[in-house]
């Protein structure tokens, strides 16, 4: 399973960004996906999350910013950034759970990092004031 996001950038404070992550070896339709970031010396933390369903997670730092999204015909997740600040400035990873169609509702199941057994390379997003 592999996971390759992109849409790195450097953007001006209020404007959009949208990352996209394509895996490969999943059908992406049937696992929770997940955001999470970290920037320079802190933890990596959870931004959103959806379900394989069509529930879906934020962080209150970004909930009404940010809108995660999934096109299953692609096997693509998104996280489409709106009114960035310069605290969002982070590498961006997504992940993907392993469990088939899970079907938890716990909004802790998808907001920790140890649900995921997959991720991506990362991708700087730097918001500038």
């Amino acid at each position: 399973v592999q996971l390759q996001a992109s849409g790195e950038g450097l953007v001006q404070a209020g404007d959009s960004l949208t990352l996209s992550c394509t895996v490969s070896g999943r059908t992406v339709a049937n696992y929770a996906m997940g955001w999470f970031r970290q920037a320079p010396g802190r933890e990596r933390e959870f931004v959103a999350a959806i379900r394989s369903g069509a529930g879906k997670y934020y962080a209150h730092s970004v909930k009404g910013r940010f809108t995660i999204s999934r096109d299953n015909a692609r096997d693509t997740g998104y996280l489409q950034m709106d009114s960035l600040k310069p605290e969002d400035t982070a590498v961006y990873y997504c992940a993907l759970d392993a469990t088939f169609r899970s079907s938890s509702r716990d909004s802790a199941y998808y907001s920790n990092r140890l649900t995921y057994d997959f991720w991506g390379q990362g991708t700087q997003v730097t918001v500038s004031s």
